[in-house]
């Protein structure tokens, strides 16, 4: 649940900027909806307190074809400042305004409701906590056990059914202890939809989504507190798969995040185009973003790792997710590549290890480490820079001093891709085709959009279009004032095992 539920609950990534001119999509159809975000002061922490961060989010558990929905996305990325991403979304008749975390990791659609047992009256984040009344929703309806909808929660939760009152109830516990239940209801979703050139509001769909009554642990604490989580899965209970259903967005979602200094970017319900993409298939039956990795190379030669250290199970795999800060190897595919990048550079720099973490004095990377590649089935390789492994973590007497930012996973066989390596790439998620694409951009720049136009034809738009509308533009500005920084949380959870990496 990231920085919100604190305690090292989970890690996050803050950008931290206030609002400017983002990299809009532009397409013949757009729901859109604003992101905003939260983070501390800018300050500095050591690289373990990212990994005790990310280790309790990686230990978190769930127990159990139309247009582009575009999430402008702005700040920095730097895995030195650590905040929480989220959106908000307005449900209900009249709509209401919820903040709820953006999470790769789950299916389901939750926010808090009246008389909720456990849940934060108040935020450290300076937002107001809301709650949501199915009562004084026009629209609102409970999902009672004979509605088919009421199954498809099954694939995302724990889902049953009071023989009182035949209302379909859901129960998530997560692998940090804290949990949520409740029941589940539908109602309209709110959003904006671009036309042409005109911003067209109030747009709605119904979706089915989660009132929560009881909240548990972390989950419980004000400090980082929000009014609910926006599942991001694959599952048919997830937003961008009921929205898909009804003909509102395509299922697929892309991202393109800048890594420069101004920060900022892209993400979109919908698929980002552009030459030189390369795509590799989803793991089929897989909860999360599972990839087949095979083998890495490092300038070209292949690292000397079995190839079932790669190999996908219940408790072992590779798994994208833009939720986590940095890059995570399996235990036994570690060592030979920390090992190697060492080899190739120990004749110009100085090394040293920092708390577990090789780390080399030097003030110039890029002409003197080496690329990485990490390869995967279908011949797709995401080739990593070093800016893309190494984070400069201080200065001693004024020299520069840069580590290596992947992590041990301490037992595990787990590979965890995090925005280290996301970062200055087009990702795109095509849950339709089964697939996840990517390709090194400059993601500062405009990107181009897949849509069908009215005849059916598919085409591609350029988000730097938008821009040209100057009404538009302040339409668009309304929405997302430069007061608000922006903010983004894709979230990934994993099996409870994984809790002491």
């Amino acid at each position: 649940m990231g920085a919100l539920l604190g305690g090292g609950r989970l890690l996050v990534l803050a950008f931290a900027t206030v609002i400017s001119p983002a990299a809009l999509v532009f397409c013949d159809i757009s729901p859109t909806l604003t992101l905003e975000r939260a983070f501390p002061s800018n300050h500095r922490v050591e690289l373990g307190h990212l990994r005790a961060r990310d280790r309790v989010r990686h230990g978190r558990i769930l127990q159990s074809t139309g247009g582009v929905v575009d999430f402008p996305v702005e700040g920095t990325y730097n895995p030195y400042l650590v905040g929480l991403y989220f959106t908000t979304v307005q449900l209900g008749s009249p709509p209401r305004e919820f903040y709820v975390q953006i999470d790769t990791g789950s299916d389901v659609l939750w926010v808090s409701c009246n008389s909720c047992n456990g849940c934060p009256q108040s935020s450290g984040l300076a937002i107001q906590l809301k709650f949501f009344d199915p009562s004084s929703s026009t629209s609102a309806s409970q999902i009672s056990c004979s509605d088919q909808r009421c199954s498809l929660g099954v694939q995302a939760a724990d889902s049953g059914c009071s023989t009182q009152n035949n209302v379909c109830s859901y129960s998530f516990q997560y692998g940090d202890g804290s949990g949520t239940s409740g029941y589940y209801v539908s109602d309209l979703l709110h959003f904006d939809t671009i036309v042409g050139s005109s911003l067209i509001s109030n747009s709605t769909a119904a979706v089915v989504f989660g009132c929560s009554t009881s909240q548990t642990g972390d989950l419980t604490k004000s400090d980082r507190a929000v009014d609910g989580i926006f599942g991001f899965g694959q599952q048919d209970m997830s937003v961008i798969s009921q929205l898909h259903s009804q003909g509102v967005t395509p299922k697929v979602f892309s991202h393109c995040l800048k890594g420069d200094s101004n920060g900022g970017g892209v993400l979109v319900l919908g698929e980002i185009v552009e030459p030189g993409i390369v795509y590799t298939s989803l793991v089929p039956s897989q909860p999360h973003y599972n990839l087949n990795l095979e083998t890495i190379t490092v300038n070209g030669q292949v690292l000397p790792i079995a190839s079932s250290v790669f190999s996908t199970s219940s408790n072992s795999g590779t798994i994208v997710d833009s939720g986590t800060t940095l890059a995570y190897l399996a235990e036994e595919a570690y060592d030979p590549l920390v090992s190697a990048i060492k080899a190739t550079v120990q004749q110009y720099v100085s090394s040293s290890l920092s708390k577990g973490n090789q780390c080399f004095s030097t003030s110039s990377v890029s002409d003197i480490f080496p690329t990485v590649s990490l390869n995967f089935a279908g011949g797709a390789s995401m080739i990593l820079r070093p800016q893309d492994y190494l984070i400069q973590q201080n200065s001693i007497d004024g020299g520069a001093v840069w580590c290596i930012g992947f992590q041990r996973m301490q037992g595990q066989a787990i590979t965890i891709l995090g925005d280290l390596v996301l970062k200055d790439k087009i990702v795109v998620y095509d849950l339709a085709g089964q697939r996840i694409g990517w390709v090194n951009y400059d993601c500062s720049q405009s990107v181009n959009v897949s849509t069908t136009s009215s005849n059916g034809k598919s085409e591609f738009v350029n988000a730097g279009q938008i821009s040209q509308s100057s009404t538009l533009q302040s339409s668009l500005y309304y929405f997302l004032p430069r007061s608000i920084a922006a903010v983004f949380f894709l979230h990934i959870t994993l099996f409870s095992d994984y809790l002491y990496l």
